[in-house]
């Protein structure tokens, strides 16, 4: 069941995104102290999330006018059964309802489960040229916090 987040879900929503992250761990890449994106939302109307109780969710914002991104996150015990999928169906869909032209996000561009699992899903990669501002101090605000710890890609799918 894929729907809107309510108050009460937030509370779990970081152990979900903690769990995610540990995905990477044994690609090499640990995420830097502080850095759940989830933990500093406390608008609900931001987050989509999957189940009751959540197994996963999508973090949205607007970042140059577009819907962005920010996490999209999915419990490693639920993955493989398309909950990302239809969490980023959902996330489309929402732009899409908001008038937005397009969805951006950052992403790491060699791990199977971030830029080429969105690129299946048609999203495409964004140079740097085609950054607009908020977008370009989104990067050097990641960078800034450790974050770019491997290769990252900008994307986005148009509407």
């Amino acid at each position: 069941m894929i729907r809107q987040a309510e108050p009460a879900d937030l509370a779990v929503l970081a152990e979900i995104e903690k769990a995610a992250d540990g995905m990477f761990v044994p690609l090499g890449i640990v995420f830097p102290p502080g850095t759940t994106v989830i933990e500093e939302c406390d608008d609900p109307g931001r987050v989509i999330v999957a189940g009751r109780p959540p197994m996963g969710f999508a973090l949205l914002g607007v970042v140059d006018g577009l819907t962005h991104l920010d996490q999209i996150a999915v419990r490693p015990d639920h993955g493989d059964q398309g909950i990302g999928t239809r969490l980023l169906d959902a996330v489309c869909a929402a732009a899409t309802r908001a008038g937005s032209a397009a969805v951006t996000l950052t992403t790491f561009r060699d791990v199977p489960w971030n830029a080429p699992w969105y690129a299946r899903r048609g999203f495409r990669v964004v140079r740097p040229d085609e950054w607009g501002p908020e977008l370009t101090a989104l990067v050097e605000h990641e960078r800034a916090l450790g974050i770019e710890v491997a290769p990252r890609v900008v994307m986005r799918k148009d509407l």
